[in-house]
């Protein structure tokens, strides 16, 4: 199913505002538009995404609690929660679609940080191809790095951000790193061979997108290629991308690795779907092959009392508890088992169970860059939206995820909450 409304224009958008709301609806869907990027091209043929069947209740109409303690349902949930698109497949099959205004099936959206786990992958196949050892330090792939904070850090520090490095991640700050870095003139690797380090590495997790562009860095030089042709040739066209994504660039023409990639909805519904099946894609032709070897996700996915211990202790701990990261991937124990999550600011998001088969993906506009009560809204919804498809859901049974805090105000959009709920 799909939607496409009458958005805002894009009067007064430039680069200063355009995450900002109400600016944020109209440019996540224009993001070339405003910005420089590169082209990621798409495989020549796509791969299909199947109808599908049917045969369950209505996966959007079941009910949920929401962390407030109040009983929703998972279309009411993405209606308030400034949804832009969603798809949903289930076993390969598409079961939902929908898109908001300005958007539509072949439209890129900003994914933030979900690039993270896209470099990630990226990263991973160099790694099949012996092109990339992820147990040497940066600095020796990346020279200019020797006399920074990531000197020594090995490549699976930054992997896991797990290195001593100094870098501030406040979205609101305009002071923070993260802010200089996007504004850096002089680019993204200037700006990274300045960082010190505050800590030793390999001894805490601290989430940082520092740590994203040094990998991208250092899967750049070791192969040869700018990051927007490392994508297209290892994972988008191998999964049967079907349209052409972008990523943003900074002023020497570097790509922005932590999150300056722009997609549609139904190719990164492809890639999760690479997730869900370890690694491997369907072609056009049906033919399965393998894009990244089953080692890398089956040992992300595999937790240990180091990596669990080493999360609790991060502020990441007190919003997902039980959770945990690794390779550029988010884990978090759900309704109905383990997901994986790829997570960016202002609400973009892939929830993939193994359990239930399924793969949900959601574009939004937040106007913050972080919204809790609507992260875990959100994550609860894709949770039952696989339990109903599996037929794991039990109705009347909605286990609350422990450790979440209740009482969290949300604020929904009338005529977008419209639309959905008409699905």
């Amino acid at each position: 199913m799909a939607h496409v409304g009458e958005g805002p224009t894009h009067e007064g958008v430039g680069i200063h505002n355009w995450r900002l709301p109400p600016y944020n609806r109209w440019a996540f869907w224009h993001v070339k538009d405003i910005l420089g990027t590169t082209e990621v091209k798409a495989a020549t043929v796509a791969s299909p995404l199947s109808p599908y069947a049917g045969g369950v209740a209505d996966p959007l109409a079941q009910k949920v609690v929401r962390v407030d303690g109040t009983e929703s349902t998972p279309r009411d949930i993405l209606a308030d929660t400034y949804t832009d698109a969603f798809v949903v497949i289930h076993d390969g099959a598409l079961v939902a679609e929908w898109y908001g205004p300005e958007g539509a099936p072949e439209r890129t959206h900003a994914l933030m940080s979900v690039t993270k786990s896209i470099v990630s992958c990226v990263a991973a196949a160099l790694v099949d191809r012996e092109i990339l050892d992820v147990s040497i330090p940066v600095n020796a792939y990346v020279p200019e790095l020797a006399d920074s904070g990531y000197a020594e850090a090995t490549v699976s520090d930054v992997l896991d951000m797990r290195s001593g490095v100094r870098f501030r991640e406040d979205y609101k700050d305009p002071d923070a790193d993260i802010r200089r870095l996007a504004l850096c003139e002089a680019g993204i690797y200037s700006y990274l061979t300045d960082l010190k380090a505050e800590a030793p590495h390999g001894q805490r997790f601290l989430y940082r997108s520092a740590e994203t562009d040094v990998l991208g860095w250092v899967c750049e030089r070791v192969s040869g290629l700018p990051m927007a042709k490392l994508i297209s040739t290892l994972i988008w066209q191998p999964i049967g991308a079907e349209f052409d994504a972008e990523i943003i660039t900074d002023t020497t023409g570097t790509a922005y690795h932590d999150g300056g990639l722009c997609a549609t909805a139904r190719d990164v519904a492809r890639f999760g779907q690479l997730l869900l099946e370890g690694g491997t894609a369907v072609d056009s032709a049906g033919a399965v092959g393998t894009v990244i070897g089953p080692r890398w996700l089956r040992e992300s996915s595999t937790s240990d009392a180091e990596s669990l211990a080493l999360f609790a202790d991060s502020p990441a701990g007190i919003s997902m508890p039980g959770g945990w990261y690794r390779n550029q991937f988010w884990f978090r124990p759900g309704g109905f088992g383990d997901v994986l999550l790829c997570l960016g600011i202002h609400g973009q998001m892939i929830h993939v169970s193994r359990r239930t088969r399924t793969v949900c993906v959601k574009f939004s506009t937040w106007p913050e860059p972080q919204r809790p009560g609507d992260l875990q809204d959100t994550l609860r919804a894709f949770d039952n939206v696989g339990g109903v498809l599996s037929g794991h859901y039990l109705r009347g049974r909605n286990p609350r995820l422990p450790g979440i805090a209740s009482g969290v105000n949300r604020h929904g959009v009338a005529s977008r909450s419209a639309d959905i709920k008409n699905l």
